[in-house]
C-alpha cells in the first residue's frame, strides 16, 4: 500500500477492529500505537483478501455517494456550498452598489429557512444583501441543497395554473408567482449542475482514482452477473473514467447521435463472435451497469414520443442552455421519486441488493436520503446479504444503529485514509488476478508463525 495510514483508520467486521485487535469497543478510535508493523501489514492483506472474496459474490453492486467526488473537486451539498450562493448572488443581486435582489433569489433564501430555521438564513431582503457584502467571513447555510430543490418543487406543484400566487408568512410575507419559482428552480439547478463539472482543472488527478476502481472491479470472473454501479451524484467522473479505460457502460441509454433512455437496454450484454473451433462466443469483459439514480448533468427532459417513449435523453451538459435538466428532485406528474427514469432506476437497486449472495459497497454517501436507506434497510433482512461502508466518520443514525447490532455482515472501512474512495481503492479493493497469490503468501506466513506441526 502506497499509502500512509492516519491514527483513527480502522476496519470493522461487527464488534471488532481488524487493524488494531486489542480494541473491545466498537466506537473507539483505532491507533497504530503499540501494534507491531509487520502485523499490521498483514491485517491489511488480510482485508484485502476478505473483500476479493467478496468481490466474488454472484451479484455485487457499489453505491457512490458525493464523498466520492471530493478529491476531483466535488462539494458536499449537506449545506449550501459557498461557491453555489455566490453563483446565485452573481445572477440575483443586481445594480451598482449590489442593493437589488431579484424575486427568484428572495424565494431560494425563504424556501431555504422554510426547511431549516437557522439564524444564519437570512429573511429579508436588507439581509440578503448583508450576507452578500460578507460572503468572504461567512460559513455555508446549514440547510441540505436537495432539500431545498425539493421545497421549491412542492410550491410550484402548488401552483397549478399560472394564475395563482402563493404567500408564503414568516419575518417577511411575499406572493409568490409561478413564473418566480420556475425561474429560482432553474437558477439553483444550473448552478448545481455548473459545480457538477468534473474534475476541476487543479483536481484532475482525482480521476485516477475512477480509473483504477473500474480496472479492479473488472476483473472479476466473467460467469458472474455484471457489476452494478449506482452512484447518487450528477457528475460524469464514471463515464469519463470508463471513455479513458475502454470501459462500455450499459447506462440505460440507446442511441448514437441522440441517445434515449430505454431501460431494457439493460437488459443487454456483450461477447465476441465465436472464432475458436469449438464455436463458442466469448464474453466481453470490459463492461459494467451505470444507474445515476438522481440524475445526471447530461439528461435532460423532452417531450415524449414514439421513439423517446420517456421524454429522457443524454446530450453534452451546456451551462447556458435553456433546457430542462433532470438531476433530482425533478417535478413529475406522480411524485419525485415515482416517475422515470427515477422509478426504473430505484426499482433496479433495489432488485440487486436484495438478490441471494448479493454485496453492497457504500462509498462516500452520508445515509442523508430516506428513500435509499430504505432499500439497504430491506436488503438486510437477506442471511446472504453483505454491506460494506467506507466513510472518513460515520456520524448517521442508520449506521450508528448497524453497529449496535454488530452484524458480522456489516464491514465499516473508516479514517481519514481507509474511508475515503481513494484510500479504500488503494489499501482494499484487489486486482483479482494477484488476489490468489497474495491468499497464498498470507497463508505461508501463518504456517510459518505456527510453527512445526505434526506430519499429517
Amino acid at each position: 500500500m502506497s499509502r500512509t495510514l492516519s491514527a483513527n483508520d480502522s476496519f470493522w467486521i461487527g464488534n471488532e477492529d481488524l487493524l488494531t485487535p486489542q480494541s473491545s469497543a466498537m466506537g473507539s478510535a483505532s491507533s497504530s500505537d503499540g501494534v507491531d508493523e509487520a502485523e499490521r501489514d498483514r491485517a491489511l492483506a488480510d482485508i484485502r483478501v476478505r473483500i476479493g472474496t467478496l468481490l466474488k459474490t454472484d451479484t455485487v453492486s457499489f453505491l457512490l455517494g458525493a464523498g466520492a467526488s471530493v478529491d476531483c473537486g466535488g462539494l458536499l451539498i449537506g449545506s449550501v456550498p459557498l461557491a453555489l450562493e455566490r453563483a446565485l448572488h452573481s445572477r440575483g443581486i443586481t445594480g451598482q452598489a449590489g442593493g437589488r435582489v431579484r424575486r427568484w433569489l428572495t424565494v431560494f433564501y425563504l424556501a431555504a429557512r422554510s426547511t431549516v430555521e437557522a439564524a444564519a438564513i437570512p429573511a429579508t431582503r436588507s439581509a440578503i444583501i448583508r450576507r452578500y457584502k460578507a460572503m468572504g467571513t461567512v460559513s455555508a447555510l446549514p440547510v441540505n441543497l436537495e432539500a431545498v430543490l425539493a421545497r421549491l418543487h412542492t410550491w410550484r406543484t402548488a401552483l397549478s395554473e399560472e394564475s395563482k400566487r402563493l404567500r408564503i408568512d414568516g419575518v417577511m410575507r411575499v406572493d409568490v408567482l409561478p413564473v418566480d419559482l420556475d425561474r429560482c428552480i432553474s437558477e439553483v439547478t444550473r448552478a448545481l449542475a455548473c459545480s457538477c463539472v468534473l474534475p476541476l482543472k487543479d483536481r484532475a488527478d482525482g480521476l485516477s482514482t475512477y480509473k483504477t476502481f473500474l480496472r479492479k472491479v473488472l476483473t472479476r470472473p466473467l460467469n458472474l452477473k455484471r457489476t452494478n454501479l449506482f452512484t447518487l451524484n450528477y457528475d460524469t467522473l464514471v463515464e469519463q473514467a470508463a471513455d479513458a479505460e475502454g470501459v462500455v457502460l450499459l447506462d440505460g441509454f440507446v442511441g448514437t447521435k441522440l441517445r434515449i433512455f430505454r431501460p431494457e437496454s439493460y437488459r443487454q450484454d456483450l461477447y465476441f463472435p465465436a472464432e475458436t473451433t469449438e464455436g463458442r462466443v466469448h464474453r466481453f469483459d470490459r463492461v459494467a451497469h451505470l444507474y445515476k439514480l438522481h440524475g445526471s448533468i447530461d439528461w435532460v427532459a423532452t417531450d415524449s414520443s414514439l421513439a423517446n417513449p420517456y421524454g429522457v435523453q443524454c446530450q453534452q451538459f451546456e451551462p447556458d442552455s435553456k433546457e430542462r435538466l433532470l438531476v433530482y428532485p425533478t417535478p413529475t406528474k406522480v411524485g419525485e421519486t415515482l416517475g422515470m427514469p427515477y422509478a426504473e432506476l430505484f426499482r433496479r437497486f433495489a432488485n440487486a441488493v436484495v438478490r441471494p449472495q448479493s454485496v453492497l459497497f457504500v462509498v462516500g454517501y452520508g445515509f442523508g436520503d430516506e428513500h435509499v436507506n430504505t432499500i439497504i434497510h430491506q436488503a438486510l433482512i437477506v442471511p446472504s446479504f453483505r454491506l460494506v461502508i467506507v466513510d472518513p466518520s460515520p456520524k448517521s443514525d442508520f449506521v450508528s444503529t448497524l453497529r449496535k447490532h454488530g452484524d458480522q455482515r456489516v464491514w465499516i472501512s473508516q479514517g481519514q485514509t481507509l474511508g475515503k474512495f481513494a484510500g479504500f481503492v488503494d489499501a482494499f479493493l484487489p486486482d483479482l488476478r494477484d488476489e490468489e497469490i497474495l491468499k497464498k503468501v498470507l497463508e505461508t506466513h501463518r504456517a510459518l508463525e505456527r510453527g512445526p506441526g505434526p506430519p499429517r
